[in-house]
């Protein structure tokens, strides 16, 4: 099974510059969480549920490969790493993409190594990346391009890996729960380049874990402190779209705003991925709403979305920062029973 290692040097700030603020330092927690609607959704209560258990197949693994080279804010180079968990098949495996959470502010691909080996051992290839984050000058625009390149160096790679390319989902929490959303929504279209439109960087199937939609509205169900940390310019949600030295609010930037939410991507005429979305009814760092919006309008354009929420559950991926008791209710052998079936159905063939 995959172990947590020290995040990348080539992640760290430039000595000469001042520190980037870490995600402790930028993020907000709620001290009160409303209810949000779940008419539409399946509700569980993970109260008691066993957790999930390793060694049911044996995995390959290969680490630290180099799938794409861009450039920071200020053109140095930024060499992107992914693992990759390989079940031991007759076959080529269906490929799940796992992008990491870390407040758009780091992207440890070691992260989640229990659920992602779950999820590698029920039959899927699991790579896990890095991407561009806010410290290096990046936007949601850079990192979804991350994402999107990730997708074209595993499909390149295909017969290298033992990957089956006819059959690709996207699984992310909290920050790439945001990322896979982005680019479930767009299929295939770039932000960098609007005209363009790549199938190799299209998914069939999307797994979001807590994150957020329209990020003008992330902390709505929060109390009104929470709230009003968001309307300046020093949030993670601004600086993630316009930039970390803009100086710019979401409200000074509503057309970049918009495009920032993966719900304005949608089309009907498109064909879009089947989602799962999840999210904790006590989630202080990203309000339940926001999985709500854009299921409602999944659905109101014809996709396959189905929402999970977890009775009592927090932002799970804290628990890298917090007390580990905050991931419990997301490594439930019942909540990645959820996402494996899910995936299974949806990745059929």
């Amino acid at each position: 099974m995959p172990e947590p290692t020290t995040p990348r040097a080539e992640f760290a700030a430039d000595p000469a510059s001042p520190a980037p603020p870490q995600p402790r330092d930028v993020l907000a927690y709620a001290t009160s969480v409303a209810a949000s609607d779940t008419s539409t959704s399946i509700v569980v209560d993970p109260t008691g549920e066993p957790q999930i258990t390793l060694g049911a197949r044996k995995l390959s693994e290969r680490h630290d490969i180099v799938y794409a080279t861009p450039q920071d804010a200020d053109g140095n180079p930024v060499p992107l790493r992914m693992d990759l968990l390989v079940p031991d098949t007759d076959e080529p495996a269906p490929l799940v993409l796992y992008v990491p959470g870390g407040g758009f502010m780091i992207s440890r691909k070691e992260l989640a190594p229990e659920t992602r080996a779950y999820v590698a051992e029920a039959g899927f290839a699991v790579a896990s990346i890095e991407y561009r984050t806010i410290p290096q000058g990046t936007t949601f625009r850079e990192a979804v391009a991350d994402v999107q390149n990730a997708l074209r160096h595993l499909r390149a790679h295909a017969d290298e890996y033992g990957i089956d390319t006819r059959r690709v989902a996207l699984w992310g929490e909290s920050a790439g729960g945001y990322l896979v959303a982005m680019t479930g929504a767009l299929g295939g279209r770039s932000l960098l380049d609007p005209a363009t439109t790549d199938p190799d960087a299209a998914v069939q199937a999307v797994v979001d874990n807590f994150g957020a939609s329209d990020l003008t509205t992330i902390a709505a169900d929060f109390d009104p402190v929470t709230q009003a940390s968001f309307e300046g310019a020093d949030n993670i949600a601004a600086m993630f779209v316009n930039g970390r030295t803009s100086g710019a609010t979401l409200a000074d930037a509503p057309q970049a705003a918009a495009e920032a939410n993966p719900i304005s991507h949608l089309d009907s005429a498109q064909a879009l991925p089947a989602f799962l979305l999840l999210h904790g009814t006590a989630d202080p760092i990203v309000s339940p709403s926001q999985t709500l919006i854009l299921h409602e309008a999944l659905r109101a354009h014809g996709a396959d979305s189905t929402r999970v929420v977890l009775l009592g559950a927090g932002h799970g991926d804290m628990a890298v920062l917090d007390d580990e008791e905050v991931g419990l209710p997301w490594s439930t052998r019942r909540t990645m029973d959820l996402i494996t079936d899910f995936l299974r159905r949806t990745l059929r063939g």
